[in-house]
């Protein structure tokens, strides 16, 4: 068992460090190590396939709010290729967190994701 925790560890974390990298060819390499290229990301707001894609809403994301960071919150669980995790924006400066979610990842044999489900648990009003 430990090994497969261990493979859910890192997809996660991997997923993280994208949603984290602001350079921009810096962030293109975090997606294509967290991603397979057919991978997708689909969400209350987007529905995207392939790294071009995944790439442009994490980069519209960073840009719709500056200063913040994706943090885990509690740890994964996970079974088969299916892991799911929560995690919170938190802002730099203050530590407030005003947007929270969880999201369903499935991973390909290599370990990498090929989707995405998230779902928005905590939106300030008028976002």
């Amino acid at each position: 068992m430990p090994a497969s925790t261990d493979r859910y560890d890192i997809a996660v974390a991997r997923y993280f460090e994208a949603w984290n990298t602001r350079e921009p060819a810096a962030l293109a390499r975090a997606v294509a190590i967290a991603w397979a290229p057919q991978g997708g990301y689909t969400d209350p707001l987007a529905d995207v396939r392939g790294h071009e894609g995944i790439v442009a809403v994490v980069a519209a994301a960073q840009a719709r709010f500056p200063g913040f960071v994706f943090r885990q919150t509690g740890s994964v669980d996970g079974h088969h290729d299916t892991a799911r995790f929560s995690w919170e924006l938190v802002r730099e400066a203050d530590g407030a967190a005003p947007v929270a979610g969880s999201d369903v990842i499935t991973l390909e044999a290599e370990g990498r994701i090929m989707s995405v489900l998230g779902f928005l648990d905590r939106v300030p009003a008028g976002t």
